[in-house]
């Protein structure tokens, strides 16, 4: 019987993708998958390390591995930090950075050799751990970014990007395999090519750019939906809106914006502030009517008074995101701003999250009320508890993020199409709707 390896992947889409990649390989090198501790031979823990509560997450998994008797390779983020790994935990097989997929191969065989299958020889088998109807499609590792609170350019370093063939010729694999949805990730998205130089690779007879408009151009011919993720606000991001009024990208974007206040903005290291922020939004949605903007921000940043604080609040009323994520500063040993004056005491910090939530909560009421009586394009996810009722997604919606639309189908409707739905009621974040003809 072959060895059985047991897996746990934790942390962001970007991690997901490299979990995905492991899992190939011990696919392809003769490996089958345990569905829990007990029956693996061998326990790989993909960790995140990115903020204290995702740390403590990663230390408790590896214990549980252990504790039921495994043999724990650790890998990914936290794995950059071996020390705290290590002194925790110092009977762990090995401990390895992100994306170190060969080191993962390595320690996994010292623990359970493998048994070569000829057949998986020839044909590799690729393992995905998204539905098949959709996946993450990472287009650059690393960051060259030195935000204060953050700590990932010393996890998984400076900015590599793959070349624009490279990422065309997975996403063709994808798309013929059944995917209907590509989501580009990387730590910066918008700065796709910037550290190669933009440099030119051929795709299809054509010499493609690493640049994030040429790049989106190509795979919107190749999938249904393309949808970008992480991207700053930079002038060059209103070269992408042609492409969503063409059909070739979701008028969805994914802006990490942080703040608002101009004075925390340089202490993070950010670039803007409420008025450049208001500016440019008004710009994309002049462009593109229906865009849908996600953000996240952080409250409880050191020095974050009052008077910030409510900037921060002004802004959001008036700039109406779609989608608001919002997290209380969490100091990571590394990050600069673990060692500012002025640490905002914990208790203020979640009164600032609950009343950020608390308009966000009501902004976003009030937008998905609006769109009750719209036909929209929707993804079947899932199918829900009841015959002939799915669970799917709008253009608005990324998964596991966002809303959902609770779908009545005509009984025709299969999980991983998009069909067009009426949107009958709406709640805080999620719609119920039913589908129409074409």
């Amino acid at each position: 019987m072959p060895a059985k390896v047991g897996f746990v992947s934790l942390g962001c889409p970007k991690a997901l993708v490299d979990s995905e990649q492991i899992l190939s390989r011990l696919r392809a090198a003769g490996y089958s998958f345990a569905g829990g501790y007990e029956e693996a031979d061998v326990v790989v823990v993909n960790t995140c390390g990115f903020i204290n509560p995702a740390i403590e997450e990663s230390l408790e998994t590896i214990g549980e591995a252990l504790g039921a008797g495994g043999k724990v390779v650790v890998t990914g983020c936290l794995g950059a930090r071996p020390e705290v790994i290590r002194e925790r935990y110092p009977q762990v097989i090995d401990v390895s950075g992100p994306a170190e997929i060969e080191r993962v191969l390595a320690a996994v065989a010292k623990v359970a050799p493998p048994e070569r299958d000829p057949f998986l020889d020839l044909v590799p088998p690729a393992v995905k751990l998204t539905p098949r109807h959709y996946a993450y499609l990472k287009v650059a590792e690393g960051c060259d970014h030195s935000c204060s609170f953050c700590i990932i350019p010393q996890l998984r370093g400076r900015l590599v990007s793959r070349d624009a063939a490279d990422v065309l010729a997975e996403a063709a694999r994808l798309t013929a395999g059944g995917t209907r949805e590509l989501l580009l990730i990387a730590q910066d998205t918008s700065a796709y090519g910037a550290d190669i130089g933009h440099r030119e690779s051929e795709w299809a007879g054509k010499r493609i750019p690493a640049r994030l408009t040429e790049l989106v151009r190509e795979l919107g011919g190749l999938a249904r939906w393309v949808r970008l993720h992480y991207v700053y606000p930079y002038p060059h991001v209103r070269e992408l809106l042609p492409l969503m009024a063409a059909g070739k990208l979701l008028p969805y974007l994914d802006v990490p914006l942080q703040h608002a206040s101009p004075r925390l903005l340089r202490a993070m290291r950010r670039p803007g502030g409420a008025e450049s922020h208001l500016r440019t939004i008004s710009e994309w949605r002049a462009q593109v009517p229906e865009l849908a903007i996600r953000s996240s921000f952080i409250v409880g940043f050191p020095g974050e008074t009052e008077e910030d604080f409510e900037l921060l609040l002004e802004f959001l009323a008036e700039a109406r995101l779609d989608r608001v994520g919002v997290f209380t500063f969490s100091p990571v040993a590394g990050a600069a701003a673990s060692e500012l004056p002025g640490q905002v005491p914990e208790e203020v910090k979640l009164e600032r999250q609950a009343r950020v939530m608390e308009l966000a909560r009501r902004i976003s009421l009030e937008k998905n009320r609006r769109r009750v009586g719209q036909v929209l394009d929707v993804i079947l996810d899932e199918p829900a508890d009841e015959p002939g009722v799915f669970i799917g997604r709008s253009y608005a919606d990324s998964p596991g993020i966002d809303g959902t639309v609770r779908v009545q189908s005509d009984g025709t409707a299969r999980v991983g199409e998009i069909v067009r739905v009426r949107v009958t009621g709406a709640d805080v974040y999620d719609l119920e709707g039913e589908t129409v003809s074409s």
